[in-house]
C-alpha cells in the first residue's frame, strides 16, 4: 500500500491585490509606450498573471485604461476639493505631486501624441471632471481667493501649465535652469516661484476697504 501523500495547501487568492497588481503594470506599460503601443501580455507578465486572468478583471485593454484614468481624476478631485484654495497652497501641491507621479504626466503625453485632435477614452467623464473643475475656480474667485481678472477656463490651463510643464518637458527644464527635474535643488526652487507668482493671481485690494 502506497503511503498517503499530504495535500499540497491551497495557494490563496487576493482579487483586489491581483487588481492593484495589473493596474500598476499597466500604468508602467502605457506610461512607456501609450495605449496604442501598449501590450496586454508585457502588462500581464509584469503584474504576474496570464492575460486570461487579466481578461477576467479587466475585459479589455481599453476598459483597463479607463479604469486608471477614472481612479487618477477620483483621486485628484478628492485632494482638489480639499485643498484651501489659496493659490499658494495649490501651485506648490500640483507641482509636487506631478514630480512624484511622472508615469501619469507621461501617460496624458503619450495621449496627446496617440488621439491627434480626436475623442480620447472616458471623454464624456473627463469633460464632465474638468467642468466641476472649472466651477470650483470659479467660485474661489467669487468667494474672492483668487483675481476675476482672468476667464476661469483659462486660468486653470495657466495652472496646469505651471505645475505639469516642467515635469513634462524635462529637457527644456534643464536646459533653461541647468538642473534636472528630479534635482531637489530646482523642485525647492519651483516651489518658492510658485509661492510667489501665487501673489499676482489674489484679488486686488479694494480701495474702499484699504
Amino acid at each position: 500500500m502506497s503511503k498517503p501523500t499530504k495535500s499540497r495547501p491551497a495557494i490563496a487568492r487576493n482579487p483586489e491585490r491581483t487588481r492593484e497588481r495589473i493596474l500598476a503594470a499597466a500604468l508602467k506599460e502605457f506610461s512607456a509606450r501609450g495605449f496604442a503601443g501598449a501590450r496586454v501580455d508585457a502588462i500581464a507578465s509584469a503584474a504576474g498573471v496570464n492575460k486570461r486572468m487579466l481578461y477576467h478583471y479587466f475585459g479589455n485593454k481599453e476598459s483597463l485604461f479607463r479604469e486608471i484614468l477614472r481612479r487618477k481624476m477620483a483621486d485628484r478631485r478628492a485632494w482638489a476639493e480639499s485643498l484651501s484654495g489659496d493659490p499658494a497652497e495649490n501651485l506648490p501641491f500640483w507641482f509636487e505631486l506631478a514630480c512624484k507621479d511622472m508615469d501619469w504626466i507621461r501617460l496624458l503625453e503619450w495621449e496627446a501624441l496617440q488621439s491627434a485632435g480626436k475623442r480620447v477614452i472616458d471623454e464624456e467623464k473627463r469633460r464632465e471632471a474638468a467642468e466641476r473643475a472649472v466651477e470650483r475656480m470659479r467660485k474661489r474667485q467669487e468667494a474672492g481667493l483668487v483675481t476675476k481678472e482672468f476667464d476661469p477656463r483659462h486660468l486653470m490651463l495657466a495652472m496646469y501649465g505651471l505645475t505639469t510643464y516642467p515635469v513634462a518637458f524635462p529637457q527644456l527644464a534643464r536646459l533653461i535652469t541647468g538642473l534636472r527635474v528630479e534635482d531637489p535643488q530646482f523642485q525647492k526652487d519651483r516651489v518658492a516661484f510658485l509661492r510667489k507668482f501665487a501673489e499676482l493671481l489674489q484679488p486686488a485690494p479694494n480701495p474702499k476697504t484699504a
